[in-house]
């Protein structure tokens, strides 16, 4: 049977040391709540005690709803061995569970608090003494074990003898620093897990090295009973070992493990810690990335219609999600195929071929391409080819400076006759047009009268979406309406342009 091991949570709390990142009271009690009732870790750590009045006032919040929810026991707060100061915040707080910080190498030990492990082991006693006389359940950090266990092993299993003899429920495994290796993570933890077979032992893991989740793996395969993590992989420098990560590593590698935790929100919670911080999410992070589940060569998309060839473990819907195809320079027609299918769209085999070469020829210019600006390029393209083209806008020059009148220079060819001219407007286009205007009454040809121009851009796009220029044009004859599309609003008005020349 597979041993269900604890995930505390500590992205309120150790997630918050990121830098530039704080939470608001509101948004750690929505977040306490979204990471207890809907993810379902088992533990969530909150906050450090008397870092402020505002982190106070944000324990209290939790721990009232926790209490009227029958979860208090699940939220813990980070203390120090500091003469019942804590103890008394807590109390204030509300909380009910410290996680006491302690010194797990002699190097910190002895430089940073100057004391003999003794005395340390002294100190530490009274405070889980009071901790236990006033209801506050006990586990402790080790600060710096990874260390403590390369250079100053004996203290630790004196700190530990200690420890195990105590009234306490967790000890706690931080790699403080980062700087473990998966080996040294499998040794370090199999001698302690074997030495204290009736004690719980939490692993912590740090980034520094991009080693977390591996040392997480070799943390749980040498038996121990908890890891702490953070959504996003947040923390102090590189961050801690991400929950999101871990949690698809435990399920698809490791099956004598389990947890409780719901993978299926694991994207959600990511993406709401992302909004309340203003800190990204890269856009390749494995299972929250935003192209994690994005085929982008077309040679996968077209694997992907055979049999699933480009397919692993990692299926999107698991986490929410949906496989995406990519449309850019190494898109394929199996790409395009794919998006049209999803927009419930249909083309014929040459209409294909265009559109995958107007894609192709968007990606040479850097140019981004989503599933939404597919209609419009076919709508561009389907247009473009019903008119046999006899005039072509050479080059132009357009210029716009704080005091000056905007201006255009302007290259033409007409049946293959280049013409040019310049001019000033009210705006860049404005320019354009009254040169053009210029070159066309040189061969003494009237334009049609513009008179309706809108822009439209996909929905959900932003500032570097391709955009859609629909102007429409009177002659006396008629209405009619060209578009032009670009990623720049004046250049896809002088492609809907040169479009109204080809057919007038």
């Amino acid at each position: 049977m597979a041993r269900t091991i604890e995930i505390m949570d500590t992205t309120l709390r150790d997630g918050e040391q990121t830098s530039g990142v704080s939470f608001t009271a509101s948004e750690k009690l929505t977040l306490a709540k979204l990471l207890l009732e809907e993810l379902k870790v088992d533990r969530i750590e909150i906050a450090s005690a008397r870092v402020s009045e505002g982190e106070f006032q944000a324990v209290k919040n939790i721990t009232s709803w926790a209490a009227e929810a029958n979860c208090i026991d699940k939220v813990e707060v980070l203390t120090f061995v500091d003469g019942g100061n804590s103890i008394d915040w807590m109390l204030k707080a509300g909380a009910r569970v410290q996680n006491l910080l302690t010194k797990g190498s002699l190097n910190h030990l002895t430089h940073q608090l100057r004391k003999t492990p003794e005395e340390h082991f002294k100190a530490i006693e009274e405070t889980i003494v009071q901790a236990k006389a006033n209801g506050i359940a006990t586990n402790v950090y080790l600060e710096d074990w990874s260390n403590g266990m390369r250079n100053s092993q004996d203290y630790v299993f004196q700190f530990l003898d200690f420890l195990t003899q105590q009234p306490i429920q967790r000890v706690l495994l931080p790699d403080t620093l980062g700087v473990l290796t998966p080996k040294e993570t499998h040794q370090y933890i199999s001698k302690i897990v074997a030495r204290y077979p009736n004690s719980h032992f939490d692993f912590h893991g740090h980034n520094d090295y991009d080693l977390s989740v591996s040392n997480v793996m070799e943390a749980l395969e040498a038996g121990c009973h908890g890891l702490h993590l953070t959504v996003n992989g947040m923390g102090e420098r590189a961050g801690n070992a991400p929950l999101a990560s871990t949690i698809a590593v435990i399920n698809d590698f490791l099956p004598e493990i389990d947890t409780r935790v719901q993978e299926s929100s694991l994207y959600k919670v990511s993406k709401l810690v992302s909004t309340f911080t203003g800190f990204g999410i890269p856009a390749n992070k494995p299972i929250v990335g935003e192209n994690v589940f994005t085929q982008t060569a077309g040679i996968h998309a077209d694997g992907d219609n055979k049999n699933n060839l480009y397919f692993n473990d990692l299926l999107p819907e698991r986490f929410g999600r949906k496989r995406q195809y990519a449309l850019g320079k190494t898109s394929g027609k199996a790409n395009i195929l794919k998006n049209l299918q999803e927009l419930g769209l249909t083309l014929n085999e040459d209409e294909v071929k265009k559109v995958t070469e107007r894609i192709i020829e968007l990606g040479d210019k850097k140019e981004k391409v989503t599933k939404e600006d597919l209609p419009y390029i076919i709508s561009d393209v389907l247009d473009s080819s019903a008119f046999q083209q006899k005039v072509f806008i050479k080059s132009y020059v357009l210029t716009h400076a704080k005091g000056l009148k905007p201006s255009a220079t302007l290259s033409i060819e007409i049946e293959g006759k280049i013409f040019e001219e310049n001019a000033q407007g009210d705006g860049q286009f404005d320019a354009f047009i009254t040169a053009l205007k210029k070159i066309y009454k040189q061969i003494d040809r009237e334009l049609p009268k513009l008179i309706d121009y809108a822009v439209r851009i996909p929905p959900g796009s932003n500032s570097d979406a391709l955009c859609e220029t629909m102007i429409t044009w009177k002659t006396k004859k008629q209405d009619f309406v060209t578009t032009g599309l670009d990623s720049d609003q004046t250049v896809s008005a002088i492609k809907a342009t040169e479009k109204m020349l080809n057919l007038i």
